[in-house]
């Protein structure tokens, strides 16, 4: 009789999920309790089956190909599914654990979120986070991050997630030099860099302000900030920053054009991870709490 073709096993995404996390074969061996030379022998059996490789074999170590990310990402889906019908089944709750990888801006980070991300860790002990800064957007359908927190009007498409706020901005000037009578004629300026032109305020620089009254760009929202209260010039700042450094003071109201949505993001094969859920309720909640402060209504011009 012809035996039925075999199909993945349990152990086998156990075995991807090891060669992943450790990226060699002893530290694999080890973790799942088998010796090296069965590990390499069932992962070319695996890797047969599926006819691709899943992983590129480099002096430094295994990394995953693209069929590897997705087999990782799928034993990852499994073994947490398992891992929650059992804890139900037993009658305990799920307790979210793990690792959360979260992408957003430095500005966002170190002005909005770091205290919150104190108060879901003390909440959440068991959740190890890995936070990543920038304001290139990342790919999380290459899970290069699990939870973006990101200002933005278009988030992608292929994300899911929450609006969690709306971002307002302000003129604002030194409180070390006296208020221009007109900023918009009058004073010097700073601006954000080519890097973020597609912001309004950075078009609106470039069309209002003469390029000799333009005393500097910068490619961060912190560094415009660190120059507008050095007194380098004027310029728009998001609300949450320039009404709460005591080193700054706000010229006119908030520009509605100007304002982006605060957004909470992750892929849809994640929303129902209870790590990620519970890291984007708690800041869901959290930047609730503050939604007049970041739409500009903590302080009057």
């Amino acid at each position: 009789m012809k035996e039925p073709a075999r199909t993945l096993a349990w152990d086998d995404f156990r075995l991807i999920a090891a060669v992943a996390e450790t990226r060699n074969l002893p530290a694999a061996a080890a973790r799942l309790g088998i010796d090296h030379s069965t590990v390499f022998r069932r992962l070319r059996q695996v890797e047969a089956l599926l006819g691709t490789p899943l992983f590129e074999r480099h002096r430094a170590g295994y990394t995953l190909t693209p069929a590897g990310e997705e087999m990782a990402a799928l034993a990852a889906r499994v073994d947490e599914d398992i891992t929650a019908v059992t804890r139900r089944l037993s009658g305990s709750l799920p307790v979210p654990s793990g690792e959360v990888r979260l992408a957003t801006s430095d500005s966002l980070l170190m002005e909005l979120l770091m205290p919150m991300l104190a108060r879901f860790r003390h909440a959440n002990p068991a959740i190890r986070l890995d936070v990543v800064t920038g304001n290139a957007a990342l790919n999380l359908s290459r899970r290069d991050a699990d939870v973006a927190v990101r200002a933005t009007d278009n988030p992608p498409d292929t994300l899911v997630g929450r609006r969690a706020a709306r971002i307002a901005w302000a003129l604002y000037g030194s409180v070390m030099a006296p208020p221009p009578h007109d900023p918009e004629a009058e004073a010097d300026w700073v601006c954000l860099g080519d890097n973020l032109a597609g912001l309004q305020v950075v078009r609106h620089a470039r069309a209002m302000v003469p390029p000799e009254r333009l005393a500097g760009r910068f490619d961060t929202v912190l560094g415009l900030a660190q120059a507008v209260a050095a007194g380098v010039g004027v310029g728009h700042l998001p609300c949450f920053i320039g009404d709460l450094w005591p080193t700054l003071t706000r010229l006119a109201p908030p520009r509605p054009e100007y304002a982006s949505d605060l957004w909470l993001l992750t892929h849809p094969d994640l929303r129902h991870t209870p790590r990620v859920r519970a890291l984007m309720d708690s800041l869901a909640a959290q930047i609730a709490e503050k939604r007049d402060m970041i739409e500009g209504g903590a302080a009057q011009a």
